[in-house]
């Protein structure tokens, strides 16, 4: 009788944690699709770099207070680690990105994301042996064909008279796979190290590089002139776009599987498809809402067949 109620004691926990977990990545794909809408305010009125460097600087005002409550206690080897991943994750990761945006559209750069969660499906099969079966794929790929349908239901004008462009969109894809090395990285540090750990000290990290580099090759970001909006959109894009999110998803792929965890990215280009169309004017036909649903009852079928599965795992 105790051992029976202790099973369902642990099951219950179970489900619980991923629960949490699968929202926890949800909330941070859906802040995350709004970083092209704010990171596009921004380029008005600044390149790409000063634009970069003060998202960073908005965010360790957040992460720099939990280096002093969780001290980092990582091996030398570790370090090496983390240095690499920050190096990804921050100052490549997103000057490719941000610059395929300075050539495309919010939209289209929005939508590009969806080609992430297949990626980092296969990369976590590959290199962190997790095993998704053929549900799994089934949903993954129905996602992906969402991403499609927007892409072919989409109008390339948009009210400001700019479209996408091949070499934009590409660097968005290619900024994704570099991506794949700072998720896989942090995954295997959360195996030993809690995620606040890997958080700030991830991004403070990889702000201090991206600093350097900003500052030895375009100097001084711009302080006068700037209007109230940017700076908005600047303080977002860091608090909200990186601290939050990151510190959200790092909290969530340690309790559940990345590769499940993956379907939720396609959440990114769905709410930055709709900003896009609400307040910057893109135009998406009856293929795109479509493509829309379908990634959101993806990722709902995923985590509800997960849920069992997992806790199953775990007992």
């Amino acid at each position: 009788m105790c051992e029976s109620v202790g099973m369902t004691q642990t099951a219950a926990e179970g489900r619980g944690r991923f629960v949490l977990g699968y929202g926890a990545c949800a909330l941070a794909a859906c802040i995350w699709g709004t970083g092209f809408y704010f990171g596009k305010i921004a380029l008005r009125e600044m390149g790409v770099e000063h634009l970069l460097l003060y998202r960073f600087l908005f965010a360790c005002v957040v992460l720099a207070p939990l280096v002093w409550r969780h001290p980092a206690r990582l091996s030398a080897a570790e370090w090496r680690v983390l240095l690499l991943a920050s190096f990804l994750g921050v100052p490549l990761q997103f000057l490719v990105q941000y610059y395929g945006l300075l050539l495309t559209t919010v939209t289209h750069a929005s939508l590009m994301v969806g080609t992430l969660p297949m990626l980092l499906a296969v990369a976590a099969m590959l290199f962190a042996h997790e095993h998704l079966d053929a549900w799994g794929w089934l949903a993954l790929a129905g996602s992906t064909v969402g991403v499609v349908l927007i892409v072919l239901g989409r109008t390339p004008a948009t009210a400001e008279g700019h479209g996408p462009s091949i070499a934009g969109d590409l660097l968005v894809v290619l900024s994704l796979v570099i991506a794949l090395g700072w998720i896989m990285l942090n995954k295997r540090l959360m195996d030993h190290h809690p995620p606040v750990v890997v958080t700030a000290y991830g991004v403070l990290s990889g702000s201090a590089m991206l600093a350097v580099m900003v500052l030895a090759t375009r100097g001084r970001p711009p302080l006068h002139g700037v209007s109230g909006q940017a700076w908005l959109a600047l303080a977002a894009s860091g608090l909200l776009c990186t601290a939050s999110t990151t510190l959200l998803w790092n909290w969530g792929i340690h309790r559940v599987p990345a590769s499940r965890a993956g379907v939720f990215l396609n959440l990114e280009p769905a709410v930055g498809s709709l900003l896009g169309v609400q307040l910057l004017g893109d135009r998406l036909g009856p293929f795109a809402w479509a493509g829309g649903g379908l990634i959101i009852a993806a990722a709902v079928a995923l985590t509800t067949r997960g849920h069992t599965e997992a806790t199953a795992i775990l007992e």
